[in-house]
């Protein structure tokens, strides 16, 4: 059955780029009716008003905590039928901070919103241009502590650039990449045969709870009091970044004029978001996978986008043919190294972060005695399964110092640097350099440490309906 757009909140539609800035308000409920009263008066921008030629001044989207879902009524046997992950909270124990490479600094004991009375109950979420977005932001915050919420804090994005160049995270490479398209008219019919290969479309269920998701199966309860078709898991998490501390590691790892290619390498693209040389790629620089690189020598096994999305299908030899594909299905073709990585239809995100602080250029991060800024992600990401999608590739791929049957290399960008029990260390990066030459860079410092996080339920419009009804 195709998607109701009119049932879903646009954020899972669109990041809304053109939209310069956004306003992250996260509050607290202090008196459950008000609070009730005044979130039934909010119109929350809907899928079905993105496209086709329309143009949006302001989008404003609404999502809850499951403190939040409580403060607002609903008992544990209410909520019973949403996922673990969710119900347990981001900063839930111990097991589960060490699973997302939430440790030292990035330990939620340290985070400045997300735990005991900074843990938010809900997500106001604003975006509008520049010249508006303040203003709004403002008034709506007022409206929301004068109707029975208390602020936890409002957080910022930068303004969007006025060219038409790429949106750029603080580390100076182009963002918002590789994003799944959704299959919005349930069109998509997985395969033996087609799902051999990598590709961009996704079943609506991994991202939307009540459709049928890449296993063929159906999460989330229609029939509660809380209404979950046509909702999402939001993942909020604000990540402080070291600008200057990436750039100058760099600097001193490879020198001045090394250390672009070096970052280009740990990150898997070029700065503007091109694929590394030497990956083959169809007509659009996303068109492209790692089929011919195998072995890593253009983009790095341990590249943080490849670990991200590895771009693999159910058979990592890809289709070959009917005596080609019955062979890898025996077990007769392929390599161990292949079989380590997952299929990717099964763990995609839906990304809609966006950047704050200042911004510099990689040359002004570089210079000596270049100051610290405050500057990082706002990432967001949506999913149906906290577990199989965002836990997975945080846990699995990313933070993994042995992911793709790699040893001791953490994520080049986000990884933790912890060691292994036995005090191996994880701070390792191999790659080949321009000129083909096997290299390991060592010592890599921790650029990107958690300043807060959540998990949030992000409703259908029936759904927010049934929230504010109790």
């Amino acid at each position: 059955m195709a998607v109701d757009r009119d049932d879903v909140q646009a954020l899972v539609r669109s990041g809304f780029g053109s939209l310069g800035s956004a306003r992250y308000i996260l509050v607290r409920i202090v008196d459950s009716a008000r609070a009730k009263a005044w979130l039934r008066g909010l119109v929350p921008t809907r899928a079905s008003e993105v496209g086709e030629g329309r143009t949006l001044d302001t989008v404003l989207q609404v999502a809850f905590t499951r403190a939040g879902l409580r403060a607002l009524g609903f008992t544990a046997a209410e909520l019973e039928s949403m996922a673990p992950e969710f119900l347990d909270g981001m900063a839930s124990d111990a097991r589960r901070s060490h699973r997302l490479g939430d440790v030292g600094e990035s330990a939620p004991a340290h985070w400045e919103w997300g735990t005991g009375a900074r843990e938010p109950h809900v997500l106001l979420l604003l975006l509008a241009g520049p010249n508006r977005i303040a203003d709004w932001a403002s008034h709506v915050e007022r409206d929301a502590l004068a109707n029975g919420f208390f602020l936890v804090t409002t957080l910022a994005s930068n303004p969007a650039p006025e060219d038409t160049g790429p949106a750029r995270e603080p580390f100076g490479f182009a963002d918002g990449l590789s994003q799944p398209e959704i299959d919005w008219d349930a069109k998509l019919r997985p395969s033996a045969r087609a799902d051999r290969a990598y590709r961009s479309h996704i079943a609506a269920g991994e991202v939307l709870l009540g459709h049928r998701n890449e296993y063929g199966a159906i999460a989330g309860d229609a029939t509660g009091p809380l209404v979950q078709r046509n909702g999402s898991y939001l993942v909020y998490r604000q990540l402080a970044q070291d600008v200057t501390g990436f750039w100058g590691w760099l600097r001193a790892a490879a020198g001045p004029d090394g250390a672009r290619e070096l970052a280009e390498r740990m990150v898997g693209r070029s700065i503007d978001g091109a694929p590394l040389p030497g990956l083959a790629h169809g007509t659009g620089p996303e068109d492209f996978d790692f089929q011919g690189d195998p072995e890593g020598f253009q983009c790095p096994l341990g590249a943080h986008i490849r670990r991200a999305n590895p771009r693999v299908g159910d058979d990592p030899l890809g289709p070959r043919g009917i005596l080609g594909n019955l062979l890898s299905t025996a077990g007769l073709l392929g390599t161990a190294a292949g079989d380590a990585v997952a299929s990717a239809r099964f763990h995609r995100l839906l990304r809609r972060g966006r950047p704050y602080g200042r911004a510099m250029t990689p040359e002004q991060a570089m210079r000596t005695g270049a100051p610290k800024t405050e500057a990082g992600l706002h990432f967001l990401c949506l999913n149906a399964s906290l577990a199989r999608q965002f836990e997975f590739v945080q846990g699995a791929w990313l933070i993994s110092p042995t992911f793709g049957g790699l040893s001791q290399e953490g994520d080049p960008l986000i990884g933790d640097r912890s060691p292994f029990p036995d005090d191996r260390r994880t701070d390792l990066f191999r790659y080949h350099d321009a000129q083909g030459m096997p290299r390991i860079a060592q010592g890599m410092d921790r650029f990107v440490t958690v300043r807060g996080g959540a998990y949030f339920f992000l409703p259908g419009i029936e759904g927010l309906a049934s929230i504010t009804a109790r």
